[in-house]
Protein backbone atom coordinates (compact mmCIF):
# COMPACT_ATOMS: atom_id res chain seq x y z
CA UNK A 1 0.00 0.00 0.00
CA UNK A 2 1.16 3.27 -1.06
CA UNK A 3 -0.67 6.83 0.43
CA UNK A 4 -0.47 10.42 -0.28
CA UNK A 5 -1.24 12.53 2.68
CA UNK A 6 -2.49 15.83 0.89
CA UNK A 7 -2.59 17.74 3.97
CA UNK A 8 -0.01 18.11 7.07
CA UNK A 9 1.18 20.67 9.16
CA UNK A 10 4.15 20.76 10.90
CA UNK A 11 4.45 22.71 13.96
CA UNK A 12 8.08 22.30 15.41
CA UNK A 13 10.64 21.96 12.63
CA UNK A 14 12.76 19.63 15.29
CA UNK A 15 10.87 16.67 15.13
CA UNK A 16 9.96 16.77 11.19
CA UNK A 17 12.42 14.39 9.97
CA UNK A 18 11.35 11.75 12.69
CA UNK A 19 7.63 12.03 11.18
CA UNK A 20 8.78 12.00 7.93
CA UNK A 21 10.49 8.90 8.73
CA UNK A 22 7.41 7.71 10.61
CA UNK A 23 5.68 8.05 7.87
CA UNK A 24 7.64 6.58 4.92
CA UNK A 25 8.10 3.33 7.38
CA UNK A 26 4.03 3.21 6.98
CA UNK A 27 4.41 3.00 3.22
CA UNK A 28 3.40 7.08 3.14
CA UNK A 29 5.28 8.07 -0.22
CA UNK A 30 4.22 11.34 -0.19
CA UNK A 31 3.38 14.37 2.29
CA UNK A 32 1.78 17.73 1.23
CA UNK A 33 3.08 20.38 4.07
CA UNK A 34 0.71 22.89 4.42
CA UNK A 35 1.22 26.34 5.83
CA UNK A 36 -1.00 29.19 6.43
CA UNK A 37 1.12 30.95 8.64
CA UNK A 38 4.07 32.60 9.09
CA UNK A 39 5.02 30.29 11.14
CA UNK A 40 3.28 27.28 9.39
CA UNK A 41 4.87 28.04 6.32
CA UNK A 42 8.16 28.47 7.81
CA UNK A 43 7.77 24.38 8.76
CA UNK A 44 6.47 23.60 5.23
CA UNK A 45 9.10 25.14 3.56
CA UNK A 46 11.70 23.10 6.09
CA UNK A 47 9.57 20.17 4.90
CA UNK A 48 10.37 20.34 1.39
CA UNK A 49 13.65 21.37 1.58
CA UNK A 50 15.53 19.17 3.93
CA UNK A 51 13.34 16.41 3.93
CA UNK A 52 11.45 15.83 0.64
CA UNK A 53 8.06 16.70 0.99
CA UNK A 54 5.75 18.58 -1.07
CA UNK A 55 4.77 22.05 -0.01
CA UNK A 56 1.94 24.71 -0.17
CA UNK A 57 2.04 28.15 1.41
CA UNK A 58 -0.29 30.95 1.77
CA UNK A 59 -2.45 32.60 4.22
CA UNK A 60 -5.70 31.28 6.11
CA UNK A 61 -8.72 32.92 7.46
CA UNK A 62 -6.66 33.14 10.78
CA UNK A 63 -4.45 35.47 9.47
CA UNK A 64 -6.79 38.78 8.91
CA UNK A 65 -4.93 40.54 11.36
CA UNK A 66 -1.55 38.71 11.39
CA UNK A 67 1.66 40.06 9.57
CA UNK A 68 1.68 38.38 6.32
CA UNK A 69 5.43 38.64 5.59
CA UNK A 70 6.03 37.76 1.58
CA UNK A 71 6.07 34.09 0.69
CA UNK A 72 9.17 32.26 -1.27
CA UNK A 73 7.30 30.67 -3.61
CA UNK A 74 10.04 28.99 -5.23
CA UNK A 75 9.20 24.56 -5.80
CA UNK A 76 5.85 25.19 -4.36
CA UNK A 77 2.91 21.88 -5.22
CA UNK A 78 0.13 24.73 -3.77
CA UNK A 79 -0.90 27.72 -2.62
CA UNK A 80 -2.26 27.29 0.64
CA UNK A 81 -4.40 26.93 3.18
CA UNK A 82 -6.42 29.42 2.68
CA UNK A 83 -10.14 29.95 2.78
CA UNK A 84 -13.09 30.64 5.25
CA UNK A 85 -14.54 29.75 8.81
CA UNK A 86 -17.03 31.30 10.49
CA UNK A 87 -17.36 28.86 13.44
CA UNK A 88 -15.25 30.64 15.42
CA UNK A 89 -15.07 33.95 13.92
CA UNK A 90 -18.62 35.32 12.02
CA UNK A 91 -17.21 38.83 13.11
CA UNK A 92 -14.43 39.04 10.56
CA UNK A 93 -16.64 37.59 7.71
CA UNK A 94 -15.66 40.62 5.53
CA UNK A 95 -11.69 40.65 6.08
CA UNK A 96 -11.69 36.83 5.81
CA UNK A 97 -13.37 37.13 2.42
CA UNK A 98 -10.95 39.96 1.42
CA UNK A 99 -8.10 37.45 2.29
CA UNK A 100 -9.48 34.47 0.34
CA UNK A 101 -9.68 36.82 -2.80
CA UNK A 102 -6.43 38.10 -2.24
CA UNK A 103 -5.24 34.59 -2.09
CA UNK A 104 -7.22 33.20 -5.02
CA UNK A 105 -5.57 35.53 -7.22
CA UNK A 106 -2.23 34.77 -5.89
CA UNK A 107 -2.58 31.39 -7.31
CA UNK A 108 -4.21 32.43 -10.07
CA UNK A 109 -0.78 34.22 -11.07
CA UNK A 110 1.13 31.84 -9.97
CA UNK A 111 -0.78 29.05 -11.86
CA UNK A 112 -0.79 26.77 -8.27
CA UNK A 113 -3.78 24.88 -7.31
CA UNK A 114 -5.04 26.04 -3.89
CA UNK A 115 -5.69 23.76 -0.88
CA UNK A 116 -9.31 25.32 0.65
CA UNK A 117 -10.36 25.38 3.87
CA UNK A 118 -14.11 26.26 4.44
CA UNK A 119 -16.57 25.64 7.43
CA UNK A 120 -19.85 27.21 8.16
CA UNK A 121 -19.36 29.72 4.80
CA UNK A 122 -20.67 27.77 1.73
CA UNK A 123 -22.29 30.71 0.03
CA UNK A 124 -19.48 33.02 0.37
CA UNK A 125 -16.91 30.09 -0.78
CA UNK A 126 -19.13 29.14 -3.71
CA UNK A 127 -19.64 33.05 -4.32
CA UNK A 128 -16.00 33.77 -4.37
CA UNK A 129 -14.78 30.55 -5.98
CA UNK A 130 -17.19 31.21 -9.04
CA UNK A 131 -15.85 35.07 -9.14
CA UNK A 132 -11.58 33.75 -9.64
CA UNK A 133 -11.97 30.75 -11.02
CA UNK A 134 -9.32 27.97 -9.00
CA UNK A 135 -8.78 24.54 -9.14
CA UNK A 136 -7.22 22.34 -6.50
CA UNK A 137 -8.43 20.59 -2.99
CA UNK A 138 -10.96 21.33 -0.14
CA UNK A 139 -9.54 19.84 2.49
CA UNK A 140 -10.94 18.29 5.52
CA UNK A 141 -14.48 18.30 4.24
CA UNK A 142 -17.13 18.16 6.71
CA UNK A 143 -20.31 19.63 4.11
CA UNK A 144 -23.08 18.41 2.65
CA UNK A 145 -23.15 16.15 -0.21
CA UNK A 146 -25.09 19.37 -1.54
CA UNK A 147 -21.95 21.93 -1.48
CA UNK A 148 -19.70 18.53 -2.28
CA UNK A 149 -21.90 18.81 -5.46
CA UNK A 150 -21.44 22.07 -6.26
CA UNK A 151 -17.51 22.35 -5.26
CA UNK A 152 -17.44 19.09 -7.89
CA UNK A 153 -18.69 21.26 -10.78
CA UNK A 154 -16.36 24.03 -10.18
CA UNK A 155 -13.72 21.15 -10.80
CA UNK A 156 -12.31 20.72 -6.82
CA UNK A 157 -10.95 17.65 -5.14
CA UNK A 158 -12.57 16.82 -1.89
CA UNK A 159 -10.43 15.08 0.70
CA UNK A 160 -11.29 13.69 4.20
CA UNK A 161 -9.63 13.14 7.27
CA UNK A 162 -9.58 11.30 10.17
CA UNK A 163 -13.37 12.96 11.15
CA UNK A 164 -14.60 10.62 8.60
CA UNK A 165 -14.02 8.10 11.20
CA UNK A 166 -15.77 9.54 13.98
CA UNK A 167 -18.59 8.21 15.57
CA UNK A 168 -20.72 11.11 15.63
CA UNK A 169 -19.78 11.91 12.50
CA UNK A 170 -22.44 10.77 10.12
CA UNK A 171 -22.95 13.75 7.99
CA UNK A 172 -19.07 14.06 6.48
CA UNK A 173 -19.64 9.53 6.04
CA UNK A 174 -22.42 10.45 3.75
CA UNK A 175 -20.53 13.18 2.03
CA UNK A 176 -17.34 10.30 1.88
CA UNK A 177 -19.97 7.91 0.11
CA UNK A 178 -20.93 10.93 -2.28
CA UNK A 179 -17.79 12.15 -3.86
CA UNK A 180 -16.91 10.24 -6.75
CA UNK A 181 -13.86 7.80 -6.45
CA UNK A 182 -11.93 9.72 -9.17
CA UNK A 183 -12.37 12.85 -7.20
CA UNK A 184 -11.45 11.81 -3.29
CA UNK A 185 -8.40 12.33 -1.41
CA UNK A 186 -7.25 11.22 1.91
CA UNK A 187 -5.59 13.41 4.87
CA UNK A 188 -4.24 14.13 8.29
CA UNK A 189 -4.80 17.15 8.92
CA UNK A 190 -2.06 16.77 11.51
CA UNK A 191 -1.08 17.56 14.52
CA UNK A 192 -5.27 17.58 14.71
CA UNK A 193 -8.04 14.88 14.13
CA UNK A 194 -6.32 11.31 14.88
CA UNK A 195 -8.37 8.91 12.90
CA UNK A 196 -9.89 6.03 15.12
CA UNK A 197 -8.29 3.63 16.11
CA UNK A 198 -5.95 6.31 17.22
CA UNK A 199 -8.31 9.49 18.45
CA UNK A 200 -6.74 11.32 21.50
CA UNK A 201 -3.11 11.16 20.47
CA UNK A 202 -0.93 13.70 18.17
CA UNK A 203 -1.81 13.02 14.80
CA UNK A 204 1.32 12.29 12.65
CA UNK A 205 0.92 11.49 8.40
CA UNK A 206 1.64 7.59 9.54
CA UNK A 207 -1.97 7.05 10.84
CA UNK A 208 -3.40 8.19 7.46
CA UNK A 209 -3.47 4.40 6.82
CA UNK A 210 -6.61 3.97 9.49
CA UNK A 211 -8.68 6.85 7.41
CA UNK A 212 -7.42 5.04 4.30
CA UNK A 213 -8.60 1.21 5.58
CA UNK A 214 -12.01 2.94 6.82
CA UNK A 215 -12.85 4.81 3.58
CA UNK A 216 -12.47 1.90 1.46
CA UNK A 217 -14.57 -0.46 3.43
CA UNK A 218 -17.28 2.67 3.09
CA UNK A 219 -16.69 2.77 -0.36
CA UNK A 220 -16.62 -1.13 -0.75
CA UNK A 221 -13.20 -1.33 -2.45
CA UNK A 222 -10.12 -2.65 -1.13
CA UNK A 223 -7.54 -0.25 1.13
CA UNK A 224 -5.24 -1.15 -1.02
CA UNK A 225 -7.06 -0.34 -4.04
CA UNK A 226 -8.48 2.81 -2.67
CA UNK A 227 -4.79 3.95 -1.43
CA UNK A 228 -3.99 3.53 -5.37
CA UNK A 229 -6.61 5.44 -6.50
CA UNK A 230 -6.71 8.31 -3.78
CA UNK A 231 -2.98 8.41 -4.54
CA UNK A 232 -3.53 9.30 -8.49
CA UNK A 233 -6.33 11.72 -7.72
CA UNK A 234 -4.03 13.99 -5.09
CA UNK A 235 -1.26 13.82 -7.67
CA UNK A 236 -3.97 14.94 -10.71
CA UNK A 237 -4.99 17.11 -7.86
CA UNK A 238 -2.15 18.89 -7.70
CA UNK A 239 -0.81 18.53 -11.29
CA UNK A 240 2.19 16.86 -10.84
CA UNK A 241 3.65 13.66 -12.79
CA UNK A 242 1.69 10.28 -12.21
CA UNK A 243 4.63 7.91 -10.47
Amino acid sequence: MRLFDTHCHFEDLGTIGEIVSRAREAGVERILAVGGSANLNATALAAMREHGCLAALGYDRDQVDAERPPIDVEGLSAWGEIGLDYHYSPETRERQCSLFSEELEKARKLDLPVVIHTREADDDTLSILRSIPSRGIIHSYTGTPRFARELLDLGFYISFSGIVTFRAADNVRESAAYVPLDRILIETDSPFLAPVPMRGRRNEPAFIRHTCSFLAELRGIGADAFAELAFANAEAALGIAQS
